[in-house]
């Protein structure tokens, strides 16, 4: 069985792009393509697959459909997540995560998923100005080829 760490690898070959899939109303599939890693759930510990959005569709979705499923290729390589989304932002807040909280979240997401900034003052802005929200995915099932 594939794990976590199998999906880390495969992402970073190919800059931790991955094709999320959520659920519509009417039962059919959006999907989109974003940035995404694998980190320890805040306050858990336990790893998840981590992104941020501020797509109102996915978030639409998220909400009355938490699951999700994403997708990793490196080549003809590929590896599939599927679990249940946990949103984390200025809409969806929780006890066990404050502002600031979010804040380094969404900073922690931002640099799992490969990326790295200069002027993390600048990022928060512009997060918080978006509305980003981090999304965490507790994996129910990994597969590949």
């Amino acid at each position: 069985m594939p794990s976590l760490t199998d999906v880390a690898h495969l992402a970073a070959r190919e800059q931790h792009f991955a094709v999320i899939s959520t659920r519509r109303a009417d039962g059919t599939i959006q999907s989109s393509v974003v940035n995404a890693g694998i980190l320890a759930h805040p306050p858990s510990g336990e790893e998840v697959l981590a992104f941020v959005t501020y797509g109102p569709v996915k978030l639409a979705n998220l909400r009355r459909r938490p699951q999700v499923s994403a997708t990793f290729r490196s080549g003809w390589e590929w590896l599939t997540v599927e679990g249940t989304a946990q949103l984390l932002g200025p809409h969806d807040l929780s006890d066990d995560l404050d502002a600031e909280g979010v804040r380094r979240l969404l900073r922690d997401i931002f640099v799992a998923a490969g990326g790295t900034h200069d002027d993390w003052p600048s990022y928060d802005r512009t997060m918080i100005a978006q509305g980003r929200t981090a999304v965490l995915v507790s994996p129910s099932r990994i597969y590949g080829n």
